[in-house]
């Protein structure tokens, strides 16, 4: 960058002739760095700490409001009405999962379906795995945030695909593996549910109490708050659930923007040093975290949801980001769990452990082969970054458009054949 100066102090008229200054950008760049840290550490830690419990919050009051929803229009249940055939099943769990944002919540949801009789055990895995994919749109919706930056969306938006990429490569293993596997025992059970089965007969628990997870403890006063002003503004309890989740959206995108801002200041240079020397310095360290945070949490949509953030800014390897959410994956499967820990039916316990299985079995596939959804998210992030629309287009197409036209073309097939 090139700037001319007078040294003389002379007039304008009079100056002499201008002197060709070159300033080097990584000066510049120290320069910003310095008026930056003029804000102390301590005050940019207490923002960053408000703004993602408004994250936490905003999320919570989205999950209160599309659960109003889903109970006063019986949408949840009438999704996995039809849920006999394995890919209806599939698509139903994708769908309720992407309007819920929740796997914990579906997964919890199935299990206590299951425990009831409501839901049959082959229903319940296939559903399962849809859960597993619709759990990453919140991901997808997390890396729109960075869209003004090019650089942070490119490098959020390949965190969030490669938390997509490795449900999806795994349903694409593992549906056809145990539908199969199904048709050809005699009771109707695949591998997987034959091989849980198993473990519930061997392994006994005790009847607990369903725990509260403390993110939601939290951040009740939020939410209450919010639901009693939906229910003063709403006319029904269906449209106070839509104006109640539509808040709780855009309290998402706005704690979205100040964290990211924030991360862009001082506090990246002491975040960038922690998670790469600590958290996230190798693969098996990553992994653990992604682990132990989402089992604090009890909900992989929160903890995903915060790194992708943390990728953008660059604050994560982009490297470490699949064994993050590989860990994170299994990590949810606790509330399922601890779900049929409450319901002890061995059925329930079956669906339970699938759910572990499931996150398991794909991690010792993809982990070996890891370079391959790596490649694929780097490479459409690329893409989506240079031309926005590729970004919606697979936002819309996974969490969509295959569900809603793969579900009537196989109600239509069935009701020909």
């Amino acid at each position: 960058m090139t700037r001319f100066v007078c040294l003389c102090g002379l007039p304008p008229a009079t100056a002499c002739e201008p002197l060709n200054v070159s300033i080097d950008p990584a000066a510049s760049a120290l320069v910003r760095a310095h008026l930056q840290g003029a804000i102390p550490a301590w005050l940019r830690g207490i923002y960053a700490a408000l703004c993602l419990y408004l994250f936490l919050a905003a999320l919570n009051v989205l999950s209160s409001g599309l659960g109003l929803f889903g109970e006063e229009s019986d949408f949840l249940v009438r999704a996995f009405a039809y849920g006999e055939n394995p890919f209806i099943a599939l698509m139903g769990g994708v769908i309720v999962t992407a309007v819920v944002q929740s796997s914990s919540f579906t997964t919890a949801l199935i299990v206590t379906l299951v425990a009831s009789g409501e839901m049959t055990l082959g229903t319940a895995v296939f559903a399962i795995m849809g859960a597993n994919i619709g759990t990453s749109v919140t991901a997808i919706l997390v890396s729109l945030a960075n869209l003004r930056v090019r650089a942070h969306f490119r490098r959020s938006f390949t965190a969030a695909l490669m938390h997509d990429l490795f449900n999806v490569l795994t349903v694409l293993i593992l549906f056809p593996l145990e539908w199969i596997t199904g048709l050809l025992h005699e009771g109707g059970r695949g591998l997987l549910t034959r091989f849980a089965g198993w473990l519930s007969e061997l392994i006994g628990m005790e009847e607990v109490a369903r725990p509260d997870s403390p993110v939601r403890v939290l951040t009740r006063p939020v939410v209450d708050l919010f639901d009693t002003l939906g229910g003063w503004l709403a006319p029904t309890a269906l449209t106070q659930g839509l104006l109640v989740a539509a808040i709780g959206l855009g309290l998402m995108f706005v704690a979205l923007m100040f964290m990211v801002r924030n991360l862009r200041g001082a506090v990246l240079q002491h975040l960038d040093g922690l998670f790469r020397t600590y958290f996230f310095r190798t693969d098996l360290r990553s992994y653990g975290v992604g682990v132990a945070s989402t089992v604090a949490v009890q909900s992989s949509t929160i903890t995903t949801s915060v790194i992708v953030p943390l990728a953008g800014a660059g604050a994560v390897p982009m490297r470490r980001l699949l064994p993050f959410m590989m860990g994170s994956n299994l990590g949810t499967t606790v509330t399922s769990v601890l779900a049929a820990t409450a319901n002890p039916i061995s059925a329930a316990v079956t669906v339970a452990f699938v759910h572990v299985l499931f996150n398991l079995v794909g991690t010792a596939i993809w982990y070996p082969l890891r370079r391959i959804p790596l490649r694929i998210a780097t490479w459409y992030a690329v893409l989506a970054s240079r031309q926005i629309r590729y970004a919606f287009f697979f936002l819309l197409t996974l969490f969509v458009i295959i569900p809603i036209v793969g579900i009537a073309i196989t109600e239509l097939l069935i009701r020909l054949g």
